[in-house]
């Protein structure tokens, strides 16, 4: 049997947050359009305006942003051809292509388990604020 993992407690301000692994990748692709974004391009090329319909509600402005990052991060690469107007492509990199395959065990829980998260959601009661002293 494996290990268990675990994260060792990080103390304000000692600059651990910049240097913990598991931080810093999912400070890239633990937003709300990342993960969607390389899914789009899980079965190949595309261009921007393929990518902003395949995603559907993500606004031209954070799709910019959201593929920045990742070609920051080496999980897309973009390719402008010198065409007028200039054609770009952006494609998953083997380094996306690999964290794809580890996030599609979560993407399948996430398809299995969403009636009953909402369901939760829905039936969730806040605990009512204590009086302040």
């Amino acid at each position: 049997m494996p290990a268990a993992l675990s994260l060792p407690p990080v103390a304000p301000g000692s600059g651990h947050e910049t240097r913990c692994p598991v931080r810093d990748v999912l400070d890239c692709i633990g937003d709300r359009w990342s993960l969607l974004t390389l899914l789009a391009l899980r079965d190949g090329t595309r261009r921007f305006t393929e990518l902003r319909r395949a995603i559907g509600d993500i606004s031209p402005r954070m799709l910019a942003q959201t593929l920045r990052a990742l070609e920051r991060d080496g999980y897309v690469t973009r390719v402008v051809h010198a065409t007028v107007p200039p054609k770009v492509e952006y494609t998953l990199t083997d380094l996306g292509e690999s964290l794809l395959v580890k996030l599609e065990p979560l993407i399948h829980w996430a398809n299995a388990n969403h009636a009953r998260v909402r369901k939760a959601r829905k039936a969730y009661v806040p605990p009512v604020a204590a009086p302040a002293l």
